[in-house]
């Protein structure tokens, strides 16, 4: 499945201030008439209608939404229009027009926050603390939902936390990684204690590849890395890695309903779809490291369109 290539691709994308066209550059190339790029907001029902309409998809796969906590934390709004409101749009439309499966990308933050031990299930009960992670419950419950009343051939993925190149540089490990380069303070909330776990972009690549084909209708599958850190451990780790004084690490106020820690138990898709990460945390960490480094013509523009970096 690493070698597969689909018949016919429409990526659909509304270009928000984190959407940057230039991560497609080689793929029209690459794919010629198999791949088209559609601006739209998925949202929108009528152009949802139309695409689906034009085209006979095999399968939706629902990649779209807002995503960083802080944001959400500012402004609610934006989430539910693409997070529930994006989603029950897709979810109908799929419906309407025949589309076979329909996945959604979800995360392991709709189960809340962990103690010191133990991992997240696909049994585990939804417990969200921020409005993304609110936002992305509900859309998951309106996918599953679809199953049981439409009989819709439904499946939802909840992953940890991704890293790897091209990543929006307001998300922790590129943002610390550009901080560094640029000499500049490294902002830590609280006590930089709060565990993550981290996977790599192609392994979570891999898991949805895997779910589309091999995956059961109506399931849930959890996807980690087995790469549990403490944040002020990655942080650290990215310094020494480049070089730089540990003393450009800032601890700043805690955001508000800080999750602690998060850890997931993928044994089940393991066991189902013949999946498991293969990329350790530290080779994937050197790499996207190296990655940022040799690539600053891909993030400057960006952080001088937003100007908040």
């Amino acid at each position: 499945m690493q070698h597969y290539k689909p018949a016919y691709v429409t990526n659909v994308d509304v270009l928000t201030y984190a959407g940057n066209i230039a991560n497609l550059d080689g793929v029209v190339e690459e794919h010629g008439e198999r791949y088209e790029f559609f601006k739209a907001d998925i949202a929108n029902t009528d152009l949802m209608d139309a695409l689906m309409t034009e085209h006979r998809f095999y399968a939706v796969i629902n990649f779209a939404a807002e995503s960083h906590v802080d944001r959400s934390i500012n402004d609610p709004l934006n989430f539910i229009h693409t997070n529930v409101i994006g989603t029950s749009v897709l979810l109908d439309c799929a419906r309407r027009h025949g589309v076979q499966r329909f996945i959604q990308i979800s995360t392991d933050e709709v189960y809340g926050s962990l103690g010191l031990t133990g991992k997240f299930s696909e049994q585990s009960p939804l417990d969200p603390s921020s409005p993304y992670s609110s936002s992305k419950a509900g859309a998951d419950l309106l996918v599953l939902a679809s199953h049981r009343t439409y009989g819709q051939e439904v499946l939802v993925t909840r992953c940890s936390n991704n890293y790897g190149p091209y990543q929006f540089p307001e998300k922790l490990i590129p943002l610390m990684i550009i901080k560094a380069l640029r000499d500049e303070p490294l902002p830590v909330y609280g006590d930089g204690l709060n565990v993550r776990d981290w996977i790599h972009v192609d392994d979570h690549c891999a898991a949805i590849v895997a779910t589309l084909f091999e995956g059961k209708p109506g399931k849930v599958y959890n996807f980690g890395g087995d790469s549990e850190m403490v944040n002020l451990d990655v942080v650290k780790t990215i310094l020494d890695r480049l070089g730089k004084p540990q003393n450009l690490i800032s601890f700043v106020s805690d955001r508000l309903g800080h999750d602690r820690r998060y850890a997931i138990d993928s044994s089940f898709a393991q066991r189902e779809l013949d999946w498991r990460p293969r990329r350790s945390f530290k080779e994937g960490l050197d790499e996207t490291i190296q990655w940022y480094i040799d690539n600053q013509s891909w993030w400057h523009p960006l952080l001088e369109r937003t100007g908040r970096y």
